[in-house]
């Protein structure tokens, strides 16, 4: 299906920033009792909001303060604002879809904050003016779809015609409740918690393409 609206996750869909952020939050952890490998911290957390996280890792053992909150997205930001890359074939695919009219937008479980830093230091940013959604500014997190929703009738799209980038599955969880269809980006390792929550699999983002039915750089 040709979209008419495709909605990016931020971090490890458009920007390679899941790794930095979870070896922070994983040290972190540490220091306040839960002991976490990387891969641990990835799997358990990614696609999760700060509040999920906390309450999870206490459940999980950590004694985190009232503050933690305000603290470990200091961590992050700080680690991420030493520079992040762009997933591979992001700007390829941005420029089919500026060349084929699909327009395309940001919806994130992060904070504008955080968006600045890493779109703004990979280049990105311009290319999302005016066109992210911030789960801290709205009040809405994955897996609740309203991100995707409200990001759809902003532009007077309905559902069916969206298409949702995720790369955790409680944003693969947000786009089925919300109707829209969804790739799920797993460049590597096993891809069975998108899949079973029915998104589609791609390996690199140069499938996105072809999957709507455009070749890179094609226009209308």
């Amino acid at each position: 299906m040709r979209p008419d609206l495709v909605i990016f996750d931020c971090d490890g869909v458009l920007v390679d920033s899941e790794v930095v952020s979870n070896r922070v939050l994983a040290a972190n952890l540490a220091r306040h009792g839960l002991t976490l490998t990387l891969e641990q911290c990835m799997a358990t957390f990614i696609g999760g909001s700060m509040v999920t996280v906390r309450d999870t890792a206490r459940k999980m053992g950590a004694d985190l303060p009232g503050t933690w909150i305000d603290l470990i997205y200091a961590e992050i930001y700080d680690a991420l604002r030493a520079g992040v890359d762009v997933i591979a074939g992001i700007p390829a695919l941005l420029d089919t879809l500026d060349a084929a009219g699909i327009a395309y937008c940001v919806a994130s479980n992060g904070s504008d904050e955080k968006m600045d830093i890493t779109l703004g230091a990979t280049g990105l940013a311009p290319r999302f003016d005016g066109r992210r959604y911030s789960a801290h500014a709205l009040g809405v997190s994955k897996p609740d779809p309203d991100l995707f929703l409200i990001a759809a009738a902003e532009d007077g799209i309905e559902p069916s015609r969206c298409l949702v980038i995720e790369d955790s599955a409680s944003g693969a969880i947000a786009a089925r409740r919300a109707g829209m269809a969804c790739l799920g980006y797993v460049p590597e390792g096993h891809p069975d918690r998108l899949s079973a929550e029915g998104a589609t699999i791609i390996r690199h983002m140069d499938a996105v393409a072809a999957h709507i039915g455009l070749a890179p750089g094609q226009s209308v």
